[in-house]
């Protein structure tokens, strides 16, 4: 057996829990590879919306193990409050998630000092979640960090106390305000839920449920232009979100993945700072935010909207090696009578059909127009039904990147998807 990878081809929030939803009946594990709650990935079904942040997005399917991996940074208290809605809803919570010991825990005081190191950068500032995620990651990386794991350990009080007074004295540093007594309590009371749940040796757990035939998808966070090595840097998260993270993440090696699932949305969009350089700023921009109703499931900020970038998309597609593509939101696009995508960028008077590696100076998109569909199709279930415009779209697409377009999102709920 192989483990099958579904992630993020943009700048994140393409519709990948939409996604996992759809494809877990296919699955008996899904495994989350990467990321902390930052992210959001919303299910739509039974006409309610789920938000899950930490949880992998097979929980609400029956019999399926969910499991949350060491490349996964984790927050006792949101993991504590996710946990207490799903209970609300009836989900049998504990016999469906494990925890991989190597997950390392955000901490009270990795808040504080996201919160003072973006304060501090003032206009520089790289859009961060204030979630705790980098600093957990820099402790990881510094060898500082505490894990899932050492919940269990008879010292683990000590830990904690020395890893706070170091941040304490990191703090110091700053010109910055803050109280953590409150969050602190609760972040001890998420702690207990913690110790509710099976804490696994997460690559052991992984390799044997693929050796005794098990079908596991790999699920990721944020999007392939966020990557830390690959992404739009310094505006990027803290942690590998391309394919390769699945391997780190989970303790598997290359040899067993298998199929790749990359989605994007039939435009673009990204939230917080950084490069964007198909972005509208006209009542286009605005068109497509209202429509597509883009706003951060977790964090409710904005999203800044823009026409589809293939430059970028080619470039997602070939970091991650995918297999298949998924598209997303098409029916955000359903008004507009002419529709662009970006096949080019200018830079310094040079065309450029590669994405560069310094996407902070400016660059001005190369446009390819395409006639709009220019109808509804939420309620078209096959890829024969729809008009022509739409087919021209979709298979402009699979020409520019090589790999086919399996998958198509007309709406947000699980039955707006037509599998080709």
């Amino acid at each position: 057996m192989k483990v099958d990878v579904v992630l993020g081809l943009q700048w994140g929030d393409e519709g990948k829990g939409k996604v996992v939803d759809v494809l877990t009946p296919d699955y008996q594990v899904i495994a989350r590879f990467q990321g902390g709650p930052n992210a959001g990935h919303s299910l739509h079904f039974a006409d309610k919306v789920h938000v899950l942040r930490s949880i992998p997005s097979g929980i609400f399917r029956d019999n399926a193990i969910n499991i949350i991996g060491n490349g996964v940074v984790l927050d006792p208290v949101m993991f504590a409050q996710e946990i207490g809605e799903l209970e609300k809803l009836g989900v049998d919570v504990t016999a469906k998630i494990r925890i991989a010991k190597k997950a390392h825990l955000i901490l009270p005081t990795h808040r504080m000092l996201d919160a003072a190191s973006e304060a501090a950068k003032g206009k520089a500032k790289i859009g961060s979640t204030l979630k705790g995620i980098g600093p957990t990651y820099m402790d990881k990386t510094g060898r500082n960090g505490l894990r899932v794991g050492d919940i269990l350990s008879p010292s683990f009080m000590e830990r904690y106390e020395k890893l706070k007074q170091k941040h304490e004295a990191m703090l110091a540093q700053f010109d910055f305000e803050y109280d953590i007594a409150e969050y602190e309590a609760q972040w001890f009371q998420g702690i207990e839920t913690l110790r509710r749940f099976a804490i696994i040796e997460g690559e052991h757990e992984v390799n044997r449920l693929l050796n005794e035939g098990q079908g596991i998808l790999a699920e990721g966070a944020q999007g392939s232009l966020l990557d830390v090595d690959y992404g739009t840097y310094p505006f990027v998260t803290s942690s590998n979100t391309v394919c390769a993270g699945a391997c780190i993440g989970l303790g598997v090696a290359p040899n067993r993945i298998g199929e790749v699932y990359g989605i994007f949305k039939a435009y673009c969009t990204r939230v917080g700072s950084g490069p964007f350089p198909t972005e509208l700023f006209d009542e286009t921009g605005r068109e497509l935010q209202r429509i597509g109703h883009e706003f951060g499931a977790v964090t409710g900020r904005e999203r800044r909207c823009g026409w589809l970038d293939m430059v970028a998309l080619k470039y997602s597609t070939m970091i991650n090696g995918v297999t298949q593509l998924i598209m997303m939101k098409s029916d955000v696009l359903n008004t507009f009578p002419t529709i662009k995508v970006a096949v080019a960028y200018e830079i310094g008077g040079k065309r450029v059909t590669e994405f560069p590696y310094e996407t902070n100076e400016e660059i001005t998109p190369v446009y390819q127009e395409f006639e709009g569909w220019n109808c509804d199709i939420n309620k078209i279930r096959r890829y024969e039904d729809f008009p022509r415009q739409f087919k021209e779209y979709v298979e402009f697409i699979e020409r520019e990147t090589g790999v086919p377009v399996k998958i198509i999102s007309v709406g947000p709920d699980r039955e707006e998807t037509i599998v080709r």
